[in-house]
């Protein structure tokens, strides 16, 4: 059974994109630790990052890199932070989420955002890279 991120990547389910190439997707993560929080996913569904071939995990590094110099050019903040947990959805991600302190990255303390704020801060990622 597919993961709920490829589906997304299929376009069952709608995201908020910023950018994707043949191999990546980023798309803005819709129950976020802090505004802008991305998430950065091969198309190729692989349960476990540390399984993904060597070629493919450091496409997936530097696309995610890519993705967060826009991402901190466009969300005020101290610096972005990366995690890699994967126990939510058997595909594998990075988190990139902009940290002022070090609770936004405990995956505790949610933000909420109206669809009009997702859309245009998508669009405002994707104008930085």
């Amino acid at each position: 059974m597919s993961s709920i991120f490829t589906k997304i990547i299929n376009g069952e389910i709608p995201a908020y994109k910023i950018t994707e190439d043949e191999n990546f997707l980023a798309f803005l993560d819709v129950n976020p630790n802090a505004k802008g929080h991305t998430l950065c996913i091969p198309k190729q569904e692989i349960n476990k990052i540390f399984d993904m071939d060597e070629e493919l995990y450091a496409g997936l590094m530097k696309f995610s890199r890519k993705v967060a110099i826009a991402l901190e050019k466009t969300v005020p903040c101290k610096r972005i932070g990366m995690a890699v947990i994967g126990l939510e959805v058997p595909h594998a991600h990075v988190h990139l989420i902009p940290l002022n302190e070090m609770d936004e990255m405990r995956f505790q303390n949610k933000v909420k955002l109206e669809k009009e704020e997702f859309e245009a801060l998508a669009a405002a990622i994707a104008a930085n890279l």
